[in-house]
C-alpha cells in the first residue's frame, strides 16, 4: 500500500533554490515521487511512496524549525500516482497575484470540519447567520464534486477569482462565508484577500475538502474531490476514482 501525503506551509524562505535542492535530495533518498513547489512564501508538497519513506521525509523536514509544525493530510492507493519526482521554484506556491493575501503575517479565521458539519446540519452558524460555502477552485475541479448548494465561480484559474466574485459580494453581506478548496492553500489566500477587501464575514475551512473528508466524512458534500495526480478524484473515504498503474 502506497501512502500519499499532501502538505503546505507558509513561511519565509530566504533561499528557495537551496531549499528546493535539499527537498529533492530528501525525497529521492526516500524513494518518493510527486511534486514539490518552493517559493519565498513557503512550500507546497504532493508526495507518494512507501510508508517508511513518507515518515522519514517528514521527520527530517520537521527538524527544520521553519517546518516543525507542518500539517500533513494522508491517503492511500495501490500504486504511486505520480510518474516522476518534480521539484520547482516558483514566485508563489499557489499563484494569486493579489496584495493582502500573504498568510505569513496572519491567517484568516478558521472553521474546523466538525463545527462546519454541525452548521450545515442546522442550516446556520452559531449566531444564527446563514452559511454560504464558497468554492475557490476552478470549474474543472468543481465538476467532480462540491458542497451541496455551494457558490461556485466560472473560473479556469485561481487568479480569476476576485473578478468572478465581484457580482456576488452584495448578496453575501448577511451570510457567514466559508471559503474552501482541495487542501486549504487557495482558500487560505482567498479568505485573507476577501477580508482585506472589506468582507469581514469570511472564514476558511481548516484543511480544505480533504481535511473535511478525513475528519468527518462526506456529509454535505456531493461527489468526489479532484486531486492533482493520476488518481483523478477521491471519494469521502479518500478512495481514488482511478488507481494508478503499478510501477515498473
Amino acid at each position: 500500500m502506497i501512502v500519499n501525503a499532501a502538505a503546505y506551509h507558509f513561511v519565509t524562505v530566504s533561499d528557495p533554490d537551496a531549499l528546493a535542492a535539499r527537498l529533492e535530495d530528501m525525497a529521492g533518498a526516500a524513494r518518493l515521487r510527486g511534486t514539490v513547489l518552493v517559493a519565498g512564501e513557503g512550500i507546497n508538497l504532493f508526495l507518494a511512496g512507501p510508508e517508511q519513506g513518507i515518515e522519514d521525509f517528514f521527520a527530517q523536514l520537521r527538524q527544520d524549525s521553519r517546518f516543525a509544525d507542518i500539517r500533513v493530510k494522508y491517503s492511500h492507493s495501490g500504486a504511486v500516482p505520480f510518474a516522476t519526482l518534480k521539484v520547482k521554484v516558483k514566485p508563489e506556491i499557489i499563484s494569486f497575484r493579489r496584495e493582502h493575501a500573504d498568510p505569513r503575517g496572519r491567517r484568516a479565521p478558521l472553521v474546523d470540519p466538525p463545527t462546519l458539519r454541525r452548521w450545515l446540519r442546522q442550516g446556520h452558524d452559531d449566531q444564527g447567520r446563514r452559511v454560504v460555502m464558497l468554492d475557490t477552485r476552478n470549474r474543472q475541479e468543481v465538476e467532480y464534486g462540491t458542497f451541496a448548494g455551494a457558490l461556485t465561480l466560472p473560473i479556469a484559474r485561481f487568479t480569476e477569482l476576485p473578478q468572478a466574485l465581484q457580482p456576488h459580494r452584495d448578496g453575501l453581506r448577511d451570510a457567514t462565508v466559508v471559503s474552501f478548496c482541495t487542501g486549504g492553500i487557495r482558500c487560505e489566500k482567498a479568505a485573507l484577500w476577501m477580508q482585506a477587501e472589506g468582507m469581514d464575514n469570511v472564514l476558511q475551512l481548516d484543511g480544505g475538502i480533504l481535511g473535511y473528508f478525513e475528519q468527518v466524512g462526506g456529509e454535505g458534500y456531493r461527489g468526489r474531490c479532484f486531486v492533482f495526480d493520476q488518481r483523478v478524484a477521491l471519494d469521502p473515504q479518500l478512495q481514488p476514482l482511478v488507481d494508478a498503474a503499478q510501477p515498473d
